[in-house]
């Protein structure tokens, strides 16, 4: 006699959209990278003109809260921008499934059948997709966008702000909190453990080469605190 299985709660609910969520963490450790990179920059080249902390963290800080807003704001009109199209890409597949709905379902159909199925098989699929959710089908396999789920111009604001902000603190809080004499040498650790940790996840995200990555992201890095540094030393050296 067969044992029967009751059917687990969560097996027939829809996985989550992997893809999407990896492309939000990719963009939130290349933000932090960039917040990294940035302030470090701003605060190592001051510290190169100046000894004085208040000068630092003022400019420092103020790197912070420019770029972090610079980033958002970037994002939200990059994202709106998308969003808008997105919707009108949607209006348009409105419109052609009203008023030409027999030749949408046969380019749905050739879709499939570009993907590999058999012309009936394919006409099947077409035609129940579209009495099941038509817009949703043709949405997905024509324009790849999923009508339930348009990216949110806020969400990758608030992402990209926050993202930046926890990179830049690191170079900030690191220069802040050391005696004079070896704040720039531990600002510069502190920067190379950031962009060796932020270019390892980008790089393992992405499939990428570990090694080349991490080499490439502390390459830029070093070389950003590299020349402001002395940049702040001649404009220091020039004004004193």
């Amino acid at each position: 006699m067969t044992e029967t299985r009751a059917p687990l709660e969560h097996e027939h609910e829809p996985h989550e959209d992997l893809g999407g969520r990896l492309n939000w963490l990719r963009a939130g450790v290349l933000g932090a990278n960039d917040g990294i990179v940035s302030v470090a920059g701003i605060v190592v080249g001051v510290a190169g003109a100046t000894t004085d902390n208040t000068a630092i963290l003022t400019a420092g800080i103020a790197g912070l809260v420019a770029g972090a807003f610079s980033m958002a704001g970037g994002e939200y009109v990059s994202v709106s921008t998308q969003r808008d199209t997105e919707r009108a890409l949607l209006r348009l597949e409105k419109h052609e499934l009203k008023t030409m709905p027999e030749a949408e379902e046969r380019e749905l159909s050739q879709i499939y059948q570009n993907k590999g199925l058999s012309p009936g098989l394919a006409d099947q699929v077409a035609r129940e997709l579209t009495r099941k959710d038509a817009l949703q089908a043709h949405a997905e396999a024509e324009l790849g966008i999923d009508p339930d789920n348009l990216t949110s111009p806020w969400q990758a604001a608030w992402a990209s702000l926050l993202a930046f902000s926890v990179g830049a603190l690191l170079p900030l809080l690191s220069i802040a909190w050391t005696a004079v004499g070896v704040r720039v040498w531990a600002c510069a650790l502190a920067v190379v453990v950031g962009l060796t940790l932020t270019g390892f996840l980008s790089a393992r995200l992405g499939n990428a080469q570990v090694g080349r990555a991490i080499v490439r992201n502390v390459g830029v890095g070093a070389l950003t605190m590299l020349v402001t540094y002395f940049v702040g030393v001649l404009f220091g050296t020039t004004v004193g």
